[in-house]
């Protein structure tokens, strides 16, 4: 199946070249990816045993078998396995360590590439991976959770190898020297080995002769999650060192009457302004120039509303009521964008700004001056 898999998508997206500017982008994400993975699997049965309790009835043998399975990898990602391996039953106080974790041995590996330490970065696309993977491995159906094991393992021995010998070229280092790759993929028993056996197993128990096909469709799908994140992430770092490369940021209306699209960077820089009607109505503002914004369909279905000083004219869907866009008094040759009008599967980051509204001729005076941005999570409530 590793073999289908490689001559459909051809070589792994982390065998690309990368800067080291680059892969100091990436490994947050992957150290993100990295520490999560082993507890949604351990924990992605839960609801599947929980409705076995509220019916009232025994737990099916393929939620017995993707359960210990799942749950052996975890024990193995956070060094278990490996401990009692080596030293026995003495060894098991040593399950403690947490720095046996795998995840922790990846973030040694990678502030030693780097010369200082990471911390996980759970963007918006990483958790979007990760939620669907969840979605995968929590399946009522004991196939499909099994497409979503076998799946992430067979892919996750290409991507750790792929990683491993771009990072070795990168950063001109002894491939041994990083023990996470080594323990995973390298030596005479890497631990991809078990993990890939484990859960290939599960199809002789699970997959019947007459669901193969199906079978085969969703560990296509399952293995495709996988090969989209890394090739998002090795986008999104290829852009990293131009932050003003724009893309087309869609957005709507409430009801979808007004659709329209921005050109802006897929991080953000917004204001949240404390004026009465951005209080009243949540604006958060995202200033653009006229020509970066066009209006897809629905310009008939916008009316105007001014007051105070009728400088701005705030236009809005008059089905709705929602303003996803109006010409402000601060920026009169082009417009404000309202950031949760826009669909946030665009958008990486947003930093966000105060500005004082309701003093709003000092606060315009002095916004380039006085502004303390914050960083704040993409998703829009």
């Amino acid at each position: 199946m590793t073999e289908q898999a490689r001559a459909l998508f051809g070589p792994h997206p982390f065998a690309a070249e990368m800067s080291e500017d680059q892969v100091a982008s990436l490994l947050p994400e992957y150290l993100a990816m990295s520490q999560a993975f082993p507890y949604l699997q351990a924990g992605s049965q839960r609801d599947l045993i929980f409705d076995a309790m509220n019916h009232n009835r025994d737990l099916a043998r393929d939620i017995e078998l993707t359960s210990v399975v799942g749950n052996f990898i975890c024990w193995d990602e956070t060094g278990g396995y490996g401990q009692i391996l080596q030293g026995g039953k003495a060894a098991l106080p040593d399950i403690l360590v947490t720095e046996n974790f795998h995840s922790n041995l990846f973030r040694k590996d990678a502030s030693q590439l780097l010369g200082r330490a990471i911390r996980p970065n759970y963007s918006a696309t990483t958790k979007r991976y990760l939620h669907s993977l969840y979605a995968g491995l929590s399946s009522k159906d004991p196939l499909v959770r099994c497409a979503y094991m076998v799946a992430f393992e067979l892919h996750a021995a290409d991507m750790i190898q792929s990683l491993w010998t771009t990072l070795v070229k990168t950063f001109k280092t002894r491939p041994d020297d990083l023990e996470y790759f080594r323990s995973h993929v390298g030596g005479e028993d890497p631990a991809e080995k078990y993990h890939a056996e484990m859960t290939s197993r599960l199809i002789a128990e699970l997959v019947p002769a007459h669901r193969n096909e199906r079978f085969l469709s969703e560990f296509d799908r399952a293995y495709r999650i996988s090969v989209h994140w890394c090739r998002d992430m090795l986008r999104i770092v290829s852009l990293k060192g131009d932050d003003h490369s724009e893309i087309e940021h869609r957005g709507r209306c409430h009801c979808g009457s007004v659709k329209f699209y921005v050109k802006a960077p897929r991080e953000l820089s917004a204001v949240r302004c404390n004026c009465s009607i951005c209080q009243m109505s949540g604006f958060l503002h995202l200033l653009v120039p006229g020509n970066k914004l066009g209006i897809e369909c629905g310009e008939e279905f916008l009316t105007a509303y001014q007051f105070n000083k009728n400088i701005a004219r705030h236009t809005f869907c008059r089905v709705c009521g929602v303003k996803p866009f109006y010409t402000p008094r601060s920026n009169p040759s082009g417009f404000s964008v309202n950031i949760r009008c826009l669909d946030n599967r665009t958008i990486e980051r947003i930093t966000i700004s105060e500005f004082d509204g309701e003093h709003w001729d000092q606060a315009f005076r002095l916004m380039h001056q006085d502004l303390e941005p914050c960083v704040e999570d993409k998703t829009l409530e």
